[in-house]
């Protein structure tokens, strides 16, 4: 069972995490989250640990028992402006900015964060394995984004970005090399390279 909250169910505290971080096209997608403060679901985990039919049916569930939340997108072509850790950071800062409460307290998957937001926030590794509203923010970022690449497969088809959500696989390198790159593709990455350790994110 995830801690509902950090340091006391009293505090607005929001959840943050992104998604697609490690993907050669699309967005990288951040959501926000304040759960209730007596919602609990046991089957509530870090995305990653769920399959994809678990995810969209928490997803709904989510969004039904949280105070606020809020998902953004920052496309490939800012990525490419100013590199995939300052737009995962833009992401997750533009997402707090858009929810209706302002939280309290911002506890942010990852070990490091930035922003220019006035709230104090804790980094956490692995937290989506730890804290409710991390985990509800890292379902609404990954299924946001999984929806988003599924209709831009329809798009592009010989990528099978359906499959592979965007992300480094040996197929999607291959369609790369044959096909060349889209307008949806990350240009500073690294795009023939062997398949990267993000494979593990998908």
């Amino acid at each position: 069972m995830l801690k509902s909250y950090f340091k006391s169910e009293n505090l607005l505290e929001c959840g943050c995490d992104e998604a697609g971080r490690g993907c050669l096209a699309g967005p990288v997608v951040a959501a926000a989250v304040i759960l209730k403060p007596d919602f609990i679901n046991e089957n509530l985990n870090d995305s990653k640990q769920l399959s994809e039919k678990q995810r969209n049916e928490l997803r709904p569930i989510i969004e039904k028992n949280a105070l606020a939340y809020s998902v953004f997108f920052v496309n490939n072509l800012e990525i490419d402006r100013i590199n995939i850790l300052n737009a995962s950071f833009l992401a997750m800062e533009n997402a707090v900015k858009a929810l209706k409460i302002t939280p309290q307290l911002l506890l942010i998957d990852g070990n490091r964060f930035r922003t220019s937001l006035s709230i104090e926030y804790c980094c956490f590794v692995k937290g989506d394995a730890k804290y409710q509203t991390i985990a509800a923010a890292s379902i609404l970022a990954k299924t946001y984004r999984d929806e988003y690449m599924e209709g831009i497969d329809k798009e592009y088809p010989e990528y099978k970005w359906r499959k592979n959500k965007g992300y480094p696989t040996i197929e999607h390198r291959t369609a790369i090399k044959n096909f060349g790159i889209t307008k949806y593709h990350r240009k500073t990455f690294n795009l023939l390279a062997t398949p990267s350790l993000f494979m593990d994110e998908m």
